[in-house]
């Protein structure tokens, strides 16, 4: 599986080596997943931090879904999908579907998942892991 980001992510106060990203991509690209992210899905990212965004948007790839940049409200019009965090969800009435990244049963999924890279099987559940 290739990796959507080769170089750390960074932000004011904290970085991220790639391995971190990677991992921490991971565990939520296993929630988008569950969320019924899939290949051709879109995908919004809203009121996140710009840390938690790098991470989102790595783990969206990694589910093969496209990111959907919030610019206008058509943009969110055309996501299946979303993530935010709690305050950001109150200012967002679009009927997608939403991972709130500090709610307590996603943080819950997040500390319980797993961190190893996404197989083909989980990303295409109809494709037979070779």
């Amino acid at each position: 599986m290739c990796k959507p980001f080769e170089s750390p992510a960074t932000t004011d106060d904290t970085t991220l080596n790639t391995a971190e990203l990677d991992r921490w991509s991971n565990r939520v690209a296993r929630m988008l997943l569950t969320l019924g992210a899939r290949p051709g899905t879109r995908i919004a990212i809203a009121e996140v931090p710009r840390l938690e965004a790098m991470v989102c948007r790595a783990a969206i790839v990694k589910t093969g879904a496209t990111p959907v940049p919030l610019t206008t409200e058509t943009a969110l019009a055309r996501a299946d999908y979303g993530i935010t965090t709690k305050a950001g969800r109150d200012l967002i009435t679009d009927p997608a579907r939403w991972l709130v990244l500090d709610d307590r049963s996603t943080l819950l999924g997040y500390l319980t998942g797993s961190d190893a890279p996404l197989s083909e099987a989980e990303i295409d559940p109809a494709r037979k892991a070779s």
